[in-house]
């Protein structure tokens, strides 16, 4: 009776029931019940499933900032001739009974909703973490990210807790790149970035040059993202207009002021050029009173500087 238990939970996978929603797999009995156990868990693991890609949410981080409509269309006609030939990954989702997460296979997941399809899966019970580094390494394997879309991915993992060798681990990437990625991503508003889009040929300098001229801009973010907004063209033409737009908009930091000082070298004032005016400043406490001296006495020097010229 035991042996007939065990083929019919066997078969129930072949037939394609869905395993348990568990975050954590389950306690395997020593013995050759063990063995068993654990084979018919395998199995089931590799077994694929069909699901309403209705039931199928979005998981772990964002890491593409757009989408080719061409190749969306392209996938879609594809699999409505032949087929979905490539299943994707799910994991029950941790806090709704009955739906699940994607890990990867957006764009099919997507396309089989157009289609009014199911979609072929593959269910695994997967933590957060595993869950992110089998996201980033199956992305990066497909198509390489762009630089933002990396250093976009990295900023939401810092931004969920993950350490520096997690991230790592997720993108192939070492610690040293890792920082190259952060180092533009904490400086740029997600908003823009996504704006922007994915800008495949713009690397790393490009985006630092634009994180420069945001710091030193009198325009707002939301100035900014309402021209990225009305730009013609794809990502790569989006983010020059809003390097353009933030170059053009410097505020140049005006110079530092001279420190006039008597001849023994005792400061006397600070003098600062602005907007075609001088500005003059006395500290009382180390001008004695000259500053009043110099005013009573400024007309008759103006006349002897003017005889002079």
């Amino acid at each position: 009776m035991a042996r007939k238990n065990l083929l019919e939970g066997l078969l129930g996978s072949e037939k394609g029931s869905n395993p348990p929603a568990e975050t954590h797999a389950p306690r395997m009995s020593r013995g050759a019940i063990g063995a068993i156990s654990r084979s018919v868990a395998d199995l089931q693991a590799r077994a694929l499933i069909e699901i309403d890609p209705h039931l199928i949410d979005p998981g772990g981080a964002q890491d593409r900032l757009e989408t080719d409509e061409a190749e969306d269309a392209a996938l879609r006609e594809s699999i409505a001739e032949y087929g979905q030939q490539v299943p994707v990954l799910v994991r029950p989702h941790p806090t709704e009974e009955g739906r699940y997460q994607i890990v990867y296979g957006r764009r099919r997941v997507l396309a089989m909703r157009d289609l009014g399809r199911p979609v072929k899966a593959l269910l695994r019970n997967l933590d957060d973490r595993d869950l992110l580094i089998a996201q980033g390494q199956e992305n990066t394997a497909r198509r390489d990210l762009s630089f933002i879309e990396k250093a976009n991915f990295a900023r939401q993992m810092v931004a969920a807790g993950y350490d520096r060798k997690v991230i790592g681990d997720t993108l192939t990437m070492d610690k040293t790149l890792i920082s190259r990625l952060l180092s533009v991503a904490e400086r740029i508003d997600p908003e823009l970035v996504h704006a922007i889009g994915a800008a495949p040929s713009v690397g790393r300098e490009r985006w630092l040059a634009l994180a420069d001229a945001l710091e030193e801009s009198r325009l707002g973010t939301e100035d900014l993202i309402a021209l990225v907004n009305l730009t013609e063209g794809n990502s790569d033409a989006r983010f020059e207009a809003a390097l353009a737009r933030a170059k053009g908009s410097t505020r140049r930091a005006p110079p530092p002021p001279e420190v006039i000082r008597s001849t023994n070298g005792v400061p006397i004032a600070e003098a600062s050029r602005k907007g075609g005016r001088l500005t003059l400043r006395f500290e009382k406490k180390q001008s004695s009173g000259f500053e009043d001296w110099l005013l009573n006495n400024l007309p008759d020097l103006h006349s002897k500087w003017s005889q002079g010229n």
